[in-house]
């Protein structure tokens, strides 16, 4: 698990870089088991087309550059594309968006990805205190996150009990228990996730700064997650 990991890392610092795109990233994460779509990484058109087949239309495209790290912000990013024919106007408006948005922009590749059913949607991060070391955050994405702020924080390394309490002590998690009817959140998956971060995190302590999962889509109990989007920043 962390030799796996370390060597992506690595490979990026020799690079002289400290961000990593989200394909890096997801490598990095793959290497501690944790759930991803099926994705790959495209260099060229006919590459694109090929894996698009594979993994099955409706796809998305993601552009991955090292200077683009906000890919909404650049258009970068292109949802529910339906056969070879759309994918082959989008991959040049994606390469268009991203000369618009930064003609220096290194291109890795365009991230060829399943369009995935919408679940509840959670974020899971971690960030660098000077004085208490690293801390894992939890909390609902979206709005949650963004306006009402509603996250918690623990010290890692965490335990399994750690995990339950910071899920229970948001005050989105009756949206998560299952509230109007709907049926509850896969918790299982989460607390999986936030333990398998922990240790990611705590093995790679010199390396890492912070850390991103978001979105990360919750699907109903016993159907598990899935990474939508990840972002780590190396020290």
């Amino acid at each position: 698990m962390k030799d796996e990991a370390l060597k992506v890392i690595e490979e990026i610092l020799a690079q002289g870089r400290k961000a990593l795109v989200e394909y890096e990233a997801k490598q990095v994460l793959k290497a501690y088991g944790l759930p991803l779509p099926e994705e790959k990484l495209a260099k060229t058109l006919d590459e694109a087309i090929k894996y698009a087949n594979e993994i099955g239309y409706p796809v998305v495209m993601k552009l991955m550059s090292p200077q683009i790290l906000h890919k909404s912000d650049a258009k970068v990013v292109m949802l529910n594309i339906k056969n070879d024919e759309e994918l082959k106007q989008k991959w040049k408006e994606i390469h268009e968006n991203a000369r618009k948005y930064r003609p220096d922009a290194e291109i890795l590749g365009v991230l060829i990805a399943p369009m995935l059913k919408p679940g509840r949607e959670i974020i899971i991060g971690v960030t660098e205190d000077p004085q208490f070391g690293h801390a894992i955050m939890f909390g609902l994405g979206g709005i949650f996150v963004e306006i009402l702020k509603d996250v918690t924080f623990r010290i890692i390394p965490i335990e399994e009990k750690d995990a339950w309490a910071m899920i229970k002590s948001i005050k989105g998690y009756p949206i998560l228990a299952g509230a109007r009817g709907e049926p509850p959140a896969d918790m299982k998956a989460i607390v999986d996730m936030m333990l398998k971060v922990s240790q990611l995190v705590d093995d790679l302590k010199d390396y890492i700064k912070e850390m991103d999962l978001n979105p990360v889509f919750i699907y109903p109990e016993g159907e598990g997650a899935v990474i939508v989007d990840a972002r780590i920043i190396l020290k």
